[in-house]
């Protein structure tokens, strides 16, 4: 293709998946009562409480809208990544398209994972924020910082969880090996639990264990990948 080729084409792409973000963010504004009542469920969990308190006329709103783009993203992810796999399809021979479809595919396994692990650990993560404060404090949670710690937390596992597709790639480029891994794995559970304590939103232990002890599993499982993609 020629340049005006490419942004033609990058421009159809932007179009329908932002028309998909939008259908799924319409799909979300209606359903927000169900998404709202299931991402409030670790709070429930752990205070008892199912309301989240505002003292702002307009954060109900700017809260639903929030919800909606959040859950329409959602919604429209495998959308935008089909659109995005088109894109860049034509400019790969096929010996690089066999190995781009698993790394997408498990791409997203591995997001949506992290994403999960990363809900699952909230009931523990909030209990020990509630009550490391001790018994003078009521919990009081508004929907803003409760759901932008609940976002920012399934989005640093779902991140975090893509750590073993990187060291494969960089395996597979050369650029490092897998007796290289197997011999730094000390420095690695170091550098590990380091990371982790930094990028965990909350920075409760729960949290870092749950992250920490599969990013450490799936260091290993890169350097057993490697040693068999080197034979």
């Amino acid at each position: 293709m020629s340049l005006v080729g490419h942004l033609t084409e990058l421009r159809y792409r932007l179009i329908v998946a932002a028309v998909a973000l939008t259908i799924g963010a319409t799909i979300a504004f209606f359903l927000y009562g169900p998404i709202l009542d299931f991402l409030i469920g670790p709070y429930e969990r752990v205070t008892g409480k199912s309301t989240l308190y505002i003292t702002d006329p307009l954060e109900g709103f700017a809260t639903r809208l929030k919800v909606a783009g959040y859950a329409g993203f959602a919604l429209a992810l495998p959308v935008v990544l089909w659109q995005l796999w088109r894109f860049v399809t034509p400019a790969l021979d096929p010996r690089e398209k066999r190995y781009a479809i698993p790394f997408v595919a498990g791409s997203m396994v591995l997001f949506v994972l992290g994403a999960a692990i990363a809900f699952m650990t909230l009931p523990q993560a909030l209990g020990f924020l509630v009550g490391i404060g001790g018994d003078n404090l009521e919990t009081i949670f508004g929907p803003s910082k409760y759901l932008g710690l609940v976002t920012l937390m399934m989005i640093a596992f779902g991140l975090a969880f893509e750590f073993p597709l990187l060291l494969i790639f960089l395996q597979m480029a050369g650029i490092i090996e897998s007796r290289q891994l197997r011999r730094l794995r000390r420095w690695a559970i170091v550098l590990i639990f380091s990371f982790v304590a930094i990028i965990t939103p909350s920075g409760d232990p729960y949290s870092l264990f749950a992250l920490a002890l599969p990013m450490y599993g799936f260091y290993e499982g890169a350097a057993l990948v490697g040693k068999m993609l080197g034979k």
